[in-house]
């Protein structure tokens, strides 16, 4: 009897890896797609510090919360990138028709989320209330605002890293949640060339329309309302998905990777066949690792030690 056919085909099992070289991979797709999720599974396995997983829904939730109490970093907004809670929507250099317009529309539920009596002749919004309130309300501000504020996070990093005369460019890291427009993948690019970061890879993550709806639905937010999914959306279909065509006409086909973000699991429980949440997160995870080139085997050896930590 041979005895070594019982063996497993390693007796080496990997439980940690690393990017191959710096610079940056960016998670795109439409709202509730787990674009968050797979980030924080990524910068586990791949040994990336949490601090270089730049979301951009945390980004601005915490430029604002910085601005409110922390005075220099304020002054650093105001001098910096003209972004203040001293100037008023009406006068700032990104007003425009259409953008005044859009925010008369919403002076009504401002004035209510900051807890002022409603004055429909002295209504008014500061740049950084009006921040705050798209934030809050899921509505889109001026590109100028989030291409500064993704580039001043990136610098940080670098500035960071080369702090101890070390090379600033070491260390990888992640953006989710960014690009969203074509014009922002375009500033993207151009800036991330300016500092000699590379694009490792674009991950696109990818569901319907109904899934979309019913992972929203979950979630129990008050803006997870149908028309409020309906916009969100069109908005991926009109301006997500180009500035992924963008990146791909400026990086390459082979640089871009569709990923099936709805890949449920299912494990049999007293009879019932019972959907399993980490499971299916573990596949999607699974079929990103491997669009970065992580051997299959790799992949498998990782998984379960992820699920060893659970």
């Amino acid at each position: 009897m041979n005895r070594t056919a019982y063996l497993p085909l390693s007796l080496v099992r990997v439980e940690t890896i690393a990017l191959n070289g710096p610079g940056v991979v960016i998670l795109t797709g439409p709202s509730s797609c787990g674009k968050g999720e797979v980030a924080n599974a990524l910068c586990e396995v791949l040994s990336i510090h949490p601090e270089r997983h730049l979301s951009m829904g945390v980004i601005l939730r915490t430029t604002v919360e910085r601005a409110k109490n922390n005075d220099d970093y304020a002054s650093l907004l105001a001098d910096k990138y003209s972004l203040s809670n001293s100037v008023s929507m009406f006068d700032s250099i990104d007003t425009n028709d259409d953008l005044s317009e859009k925010v008369r529309r919403y002076l009504p539920e401002l004035e209510s989320y900051f807890g002022r009596k409603p004055d429909t002749n002295n209504a008014d919004a500061s740049q950084l209330e009006w921040l705050e309130f798209c934030t809050v309300r899921g509505l889109l501000i001026p590109n100028r605002w989030t291409q500064n504020l993704i580039s001043a996070e990136i610098d940080t990093i670098l500035q960071s890293e080369s702090a101890d005369g070390t090379d600033a460019y070491t260390t990888p890291f992640i953006l989710d949640g960014y690009p969203r427009t074509v014009a922002a993948a375009e500033h993207l690019l151009n800036y991330l060339n300016s500092v000699n970061v590379p694009v490792l890879k674009v991950l696109h993550l990818s569901i319907s329309k109904a899934e979309m709806s019913l992972r929203a639905s979950k979630r129990g937010r008050a803006d997870d309302h149908s028309e409020a999914l309906r916009s969100r959306f069109e908005f991926y279909v009109e301006n997500v998905q180009p500035s992924v065509d963008y990146m791909k006409s400026e990086l390459g086909g082979a640089c871009i990777s569709l990923i099936d973000a709805h890949q449920p699991a299912y494990v049999e429980e007293d009879g019932k066949r019972t959907f399993h949440l980490q499971d299916s997160i573990d596949n999607v995870i699974s079929t990103a690792l491997r669009a970065l080139g992580v051997p299959r085997v790799i992949v498998r050896d990782l998984i379960e030690g992820r699920k060893e930590k659970e």
